[in-house]
């Protein structure tokens, strides 16, 4: 069209689809903590714990590296992802500019990551020329890094032992931002913690959560406003 090649722009005719809100489930802080006390003892208990804090995507998680981790800083960084098609593909960058972030360390987020690379140490040793060294965090005894189809499948092996309600793993990103909602945080602040390249997403998908803050505006107008 630019070029004069064409009459007329053959996209004129295309009906858009409309996009769909579908709505997100969640868990609560009580579901969450229930989950969390039921997968103590299990494979995936380390990787529940950082994405019920920090919000991860499973790639993000998956991707976690040591250098990932500066205990001097007391920060953790976003920098990675795994993602799976056909087997399992590295990728040395996050999925937007905005998803490549950092948080702080929490103490008892340190201490159980100091107990894995103590155990990392440990196996290594065990299975000597067996060991698959690799830069990731979460994996096997034997260094073979989690696939993302294990976690999700082992995820919801867990829910029905335990009785919880259903939900997909990535459900715990949206009980996250739930969390940070529910406790008066505003939507750029969960837009940057969950690393959304823009608010408009995050509002489209979250602000209908946001009931403190439309609590607020409705007392703010109920005391501008004489009742008769």
């Amino acid at each position: 069209m630019r070029n004069n090649l064409l009459m007329s722009n053959p996209c004129e005719g295309i009906i858009l689809p409309q996009k769909e809100r579908r709505d997100i489930t969640f868990y609560t802080a009580d579901q969450l903590n229930a989950l969390l006390q039921a997968a103590k003892e299990d494979t995936i208990y380390p990787l529940l714990r950082v994405v019920t804090v920090y919000g991860l995507r499973r790639s993000e998680l998956l991707g976690l590296r040591w250098d990932s981790v500066d205990y001097a800083a007391n920060m953790l960084f976003i920098k990675y992802t795994v993602v799976q098609y056909n087997g399992l593909y590295e990728k040395a960058k996050t999925k937007n500019i905005s998803s490549r972030r950092s948080f702080p360390l929490l103490p008892d987020i340190r201490e159980m990551l100091l107990e894995l690379q103590k155990q990392e140490q440990e196996y290594r040793r065990l299975f000597g020329s067996e060991y698959q060294d690799n830069p990731y965090i979460f994996k096997w005894p034997n260094g073979v890094p989690f696939s993302p189809d294990y976690v999700s499948h082992r995820f919801l092996k867990l829910l029905k032992q335990n009785d919880l309600p259903r939900i997909r793993f990535h459900d715990l990103r949206h009980s996250c931002a739930s969390l940070l909602i529910a406790q008066g945080f505003g939507l750029k602040d969960v837009q940057e913690w969950l690393g959304h390249a823009d608010i408009t997403m995050t509002a489209n998908v979250y602000a209908h959560l946001d009931m403190k803050r439309k609590q607020s505006i409705a007392d703010s107008l109920a005391g501008s406003l004489s009742m008769a």
